[in-house]
């Protein structure tokens, strides 16, 4: 079954995206929460959670530094 990400995902997303092209790194959950207007770090977590199931994002260790766009 193929899911269509949620707008708050794509925001999540374009977010990560900038992030990474200005500082090399993924953001932290408190980052992403401040760049999407989430106040709750296990929101994020849970949007974070849903995209890596999706494919839409990786990381290669278990910070959310380490975030990757696409599986």
């Amino acid at each position: 079954m193929n899911e269509v990400p949620a707008e708050r995902q794509v925001q999540i997303l374009r977010a990560i995206r900038s992030w990474i092209a200005e500082h090399g790194e993924g953001p932290s959950l408190r980052q992403i929460g401040d760049l999407v207007g989430l106040s709750s770090t296990a929101s994020v977590a849970y949007q974070l959670a849903r995209m890596e199931e999706l494919g839409m994002i990786s990381r290669s260790a278990r910070r959310w530094h380490s975030v990757r766009l696409g599986g």
